[in-house]
This record gives structure tokens, C-alpha cells and sequence, in this order.
């Protein structure tokens, strides 16, 4: 993987919002609407985090998966792309990636024993072609840059030595993924937003140490309010909502 972010592909592909925030035309004509379609992609985030925990790989390959499933479908609909192959296939994919290889056929083991829907009845073939299509639909470009190590360098560098601050600002960036803010903002300034909301919550006042860094603030402070927002508006993913917007995609078996 790249080492620089800036000189990176990703940094080349960050979207704005309103680019990602599109529900493409096949998918609107089934009715898909755009509460719909991030809750798709919420549930998705959260099968892909499970079946992880089976295979048992690093988080750092599930939020490259979650990254991988989220830039697809700038891209490309639901109704073309089914979304339960396409986040399999997307673990599959960033576990290649970051070199943390799960054999396909563990994957179709895991997802057929999660899942008694014949929905998800998917082969090992299956995974290997959907894998083609995301790797064209990614470009090709499957350098992901994550919060996570400028998180643990910046809680080093604040000289804050408080656990539970840290697992809050852990737990605030791995939540991030439910959203699309890996395809929006550099990996920095999410880990100072969840930063800042974990020295809030923890009543800690590093505001000094914020003004050293010379950040702009503002992009901070709107990235926080993102995530609580997050927060405030998906506290629980009701089975029943996912169901209905799944039952408009009508895939056929």
C-alpha cells in the first residue's frame, strides 16, 4: 500500500457528500429511497463486521472491505450490484489486500451458516466473479488510508493517558464505517473528530493542545457533529426497514 495518503489514489477519489449521498436511477426506479440506501449500506457495514469475527481477521480488513463496498456504489445501483455478494466479495478483496488472505470457500461456509435466507445461498464461483466486476468498478485503485494509526499517534502526542478515552475514540473511528466519511474526509481529521467528541464526553480539556495543531477546527467540529447525528437518528437498524427496502431491490433468486 501507498505510504503517503496525499500522493495516494485515495486521496485523489475523495467525494463530496452530495456525490455520495445519490441514489442511482435503477435503483430510485424500484423505489429506493435515500434513507433506504444508507441503510442498505449500514446493514451491509454490519454483515461484513460479523462475518469477519468468523474468519477471523484484523479490523483494518474489515474497514477496507467497508471502504471497498461504500466507493462501488458511487458508482454502480444495488438493482446491478446485489449488495449481499457484493460485501462478501468486498472482504474477500480487502483481505487480499492487506494481505490477511480468507480463502472464498471459508467465506460461502460462514455466510450459508449465518444466513438460512436462500437469499444468500451464494458459491464460491459467485464471489470470484462479483470480485472481477468490484475490482473494475473500483478502477482497480484498492489503496485504502485509514484513521486508525494517525488516531493512536495523536492520542500519543496529546500526552492524554486516560483508557477510557482511548476506547471511546476507538470505538467513535470503527463506528465512523457505518457512515461515508472514509470516502469524504482524510483519515486525520476523522481521528481528530472522534478525538474530539471522546475529550468531551470524557471531559478532558485539550483545547490547547487542538489550537497547537494548527487544524482547521471547523472541519473538525462539522465531522463530530456528523457522527452524533449518526447517533441520534441510528441508534438500532429495525430488521423489519431493512427487509422492506431489500423486498423493492426484488432480486430474483
Amino acid at each position: 500500500m501507498a505510504a503517503n495518503f496525499w500522493t495516494s489514489s485515495h486521496f485523489e477519489q475523495l467525494l463530496d457528500p452530495e456525490v455520495v449521498d445519490v441514489v442511482h436511477q435503477q435503483d430510485k426506479d424500484k423505489g429506493i429511497t435515500l434513507e433506504e440506501f444508507k441503510l442498505i449500506k449500514m446493514h451491509m457495514t454490519n454483515c461484513i463486521q460479523k462475518l469477519a469475527q468468523f474468519v477471523k481477521v484484523r479490523q483494518r480488513v474489515v474497514a477496507t472491505a467497508v471502504a471497498y463496498m461504500r466507493r462501488v456504489y458511487t458508482r454502480k445501483s444495488m438493482s446491478e450490484y446485489d449488495p449481499r455478494l457484493v460485501a462478501p466479495t468486498c472482504l474477500y478483496l480487502a483481505s487480499k489486500a492487506e494481505e490477511s488472505t480468507v480463502q472464498a470457500r471459508l467465506l460461502v461456509f460462514y455466510i450459508k451458516k449465518l444466513n438460512s435466507d436462500e437469499k444468500y445461498r451464494y458459491e464460491i464461483k459467485d464471489i470470484l466473479e462479483m470480485e472481477m466486476k468490484i475490482l473494475e468498478a473500483l478502477n482497480y485503485y484498492l489503496v485504502v488510508f485509514h484513521p486508525y494509526r494517525t488516531l493512536a499517534q495523536l492520542l500519543q502526542d496529546s500526552g492524554i493517558n486516560d483508557m477510557n478515552m482511548t476506547q471511546l475514540s476507538w470505538g467513535l473511528v470503527n463506528d465512523t464505517y457505518k457512515m461515508d466519511l472514509v470516502l469524504i474526509h482524510p483519515p486525520y481529521l476523522i481521528a481528530l473528530a472522534c478525538m474530539y467528541i471522546a475529550s468531551v464526553y470524557r471531559e478532558k480539556d485539550i483545547t490547547t493542545w487542538f489550537e497547537e495543531l494548527r487544524v482547521d477546527m471547523n472541519a473538525v467540529k462539522n465531522i463530530s457533529m456528523e457522527i452524533l447525528d449518526f447517533y441520534e437518528n441510528y441508534k438500532t437498524i429495525s430488521e423489519e426497514r431493512v427487509n422492506a427496502a431489500f423486498s423493492k431491490l426484488a432480486f430474483k433468486p
